[in-house]
């Protein structure tokens, strides 16, 4: 069972128009095409460049947020039993991109 906010992380209380947002939810894969939040994993944000540019942890419910320059960015995810995953993502001011990351 995934314990996913319908539409993810609110965005109320942010401009939107002259932000660019990254934000999303870490998830482990289970059997028949279920999955479970990861609390407890660790998502860095790379330049495109590869350049370490900032680290967040992942909420209980597997969510985290960025507020990015506009551009391509890598997110690298490091979850507790997994290897590291590598997820290209573009952010735009004006748009929230939503992101979701299996491990």
């Amino acid at each position: 069972m995934c314990g996913a906010v319908a539409g993810g992380l609110s965005v109320e209380g942010i401009n939107t128009t002259k932000e660019a947002v990254i934000q999303g939810q870490v998830l482990r894969a289970l059997s028949q095409g279920q999955s479970e939040p990861v609390g407890n994993a660790y998502v860095r944000l790379l330049d495109g460049s590869g350049e370490f540019t900032a680290e967040v942890p992942t909420s209980a419910t597997g969510h985290f947020r960025f507020f990015a320059g506009n551009g391509e960015w890598t997110l690298r995810t490091l979850a507790p039993k997994a290897d590291p995953v590598d997820t290209r993502v573009v952010a735009a001011t004006g748009s929230v991109a939503e992101v979701q990351v299996l491990v």
